[in-house]
């Protein structure tokens, strides 16, 4: 590591894969942190710069940097191998311990094991440490294509079936000729008559009876963040189609949808808060993606003023961070992803994220980005609103009176106003009407038509 690349981490400060210590003296807590990093994408202890970023160096001999080692590879299990670097710095000394994300997690340190989360090495949960063993034991797990204890094909909805293929025969033009049975064994859902996880998720009549972590709780907040009143909670179940549907709904029918003016037409166009496919996507995502090996777990959404953050259950797959997620691509659950592709609950696969981006790229009042976050047991997305009072200073800024937004709203629901009914509605004389309109055709806001009598103004275009 050169030292300029040093001296940058050092300004960049504490992260999820930074931690500064301004003394050895902890060898413990070294091994803890190590272990942290182990577990998760790896990560560098820096010996000798405080907290806030100064270097105040150490002392530290040939025998001390094999301590430190050695208190690392002893206590671990499976051994963590760190590279411990002495690096001098101006006049003093730092101690660089780098440890890589490992292949063989969860590693353990004097029998805990421990993660990082953050800035922050926490003790990992048992949910967690159970997930990384099934991953390490069986390579190529995946819950969707795991047999769903308990259930029979009589657990099956096969009404569910029945609106898939008819669905598909829509978006595709093409029918689906095979029998039930066949389209579900096709799709990876059924296995010489079992009923596989993936099979459950999708077209089960009680999904949640057999996988009780298949389910969506939506929380709205009346502030900005978290807090013990709040003014609805809500818990979904069933197909993972309805699922995304009930959510979906649930979610549109509690936002605010502003609407403004457009110059030659007569409706006005309507601006929700937040792009909506952004909205829907986002919960495809979670469904999709999830770990469902994760007992007790379920989506999380929670609605606030100002944003929606959407929980879903299970890190990143690996190789997968915040940064490229929106060029590389993964699937944790291909059978879910490929049935619900087929029609068109996934549009492109691999794309979401991007596609996400764009919508919110592409709403008239620029809202803030989204913002994806990897805690460790879960994947936050966080969706912000568009500040919908632009739209008013927006209208605020044609300097109109309140005689002439009146006469734009009758217009827009009568198509058209004349002198006489603009004296009408706003109870004042034929000149300052006829001032008025003037303004409004300057403006083109208004166009004036026909000639004498039979004058009337409509909306320009």
């Amino acid at each position: 590591m050169h030292k300029k690349e040093l001296s940058a981490i050092i300004k960049s400060g504490e992260n999820s894969r930074v931690e500064f210590k301004s003394s050895l003296a902890n060898l413990n807590r070294l091994g803890e942190i190590a272990c942290s990093f182990a577990n998760s994408r790896g990560g560098v202890i820096l010996g000798g710069v405080s907290d806030d970023g100064q270097i105040v160096g150490v002392d530290v001999g040939r025998q001390t940097l094999e301590r430190v080692v050695d208190v690392i590879v002893d206590n671990s299990d499976p051994k963590i191998y760190p590279k411990v670097i002495p690096v001098v710095i101006g006049a003093k000394q730092i101690i660089v311990i780098k440890v890589n994300e490992s292949h063989d997690k969860p590693h353990l340190f004097q029998g805990r094991v421990f993660i990082r989360i953050g800035k922050n090495t926490k003790p990992m949960s048992r949910n967690e440490y159970e997930r990384l063993l099934i991953k390490r034991s069986r390579t190529d797990v995946r819950y969707d294509r795991e047999e769903c204890a308990g259930a029979k094909l009589k657990d099956i909805d096969w009404l569910k079936v029945k609106w898939f293929k008819s669905v598909y025969k829509d978006y595709s033009g093409k029918a689906v000729s095979s029998s039930d049975e066949k389209l579900l064994a096709g799709l990876g859902c059924i296995k010489g008559g079992r009923v596989l996880n993936g099979g459950m998720l999708l077209f089960g009549k009680q999904p949640e009876k057999f996988i009780p972590q298949n389910q969506i709780t939506i929380v709205r907040y009346p502030g900005e963040s978290v807090s013990d009143r709040y003014l609805d909670i809500k818990d979904f179940y069933g197909s993972l189609f309805d699922l995304i549907d009930k959510a979906d709904d649930y979610i549109k029918e509690h936002i605010q949808i502003a609407s403004r003016l457009i110059p030659g037409q007569i409706p006005r166009e309507e601006i929700p808060e937040y792009p909506l496919y952004a909205i829907r996507e986002l919960i495809v995502n979670a469904v999709a993606h999830r770990d469902y090996f994760i007992s007790g777990s379920r989506i999380i959404i929670k609605m606030f003023k100002g944003k929606i953050e959407y929980s879903s259950p299970g890190g990143l797959p690996e190789g997968i961070t915040p940064k490229n997620m929106i060029n590389k691509q993964s699937s944790r659950n291909p059978t879910l992803v490929k049935a619900l592709n087929r029609v068109k609950y996934i549009e492109a696969i691999g794309d979401g994220i991007n596609r996400i981006c764009d919508a919110v790229r592409e709403h008239p009042l620029k809202p803030k980005m989204p913002l994806f976050r990897d805690v460790g047991e879960n994947v936050i997305a966080a969706l912000f609103a568009a500040d919908l009072s632009k739209i008013e200073k927006e209208e605020l800024k044609l300097e109109l009176n309140e005689r002439q937004r009146k006469a734009l709203k009758y217009v827009r629901e009568k198509g058209k106003i004349s002198n006489r009914e603009y004296q009408e509605i706003n109870k004042t004389t034929k000149i300052t009407a006829a001032r008025d309109l003037r303004s409004l055709v300057n403006q083109k806001k208004l166009k004036k038509m026909g000639k004498g009598r039979s004058i009337h103004y409509m909306l320009f275009q």
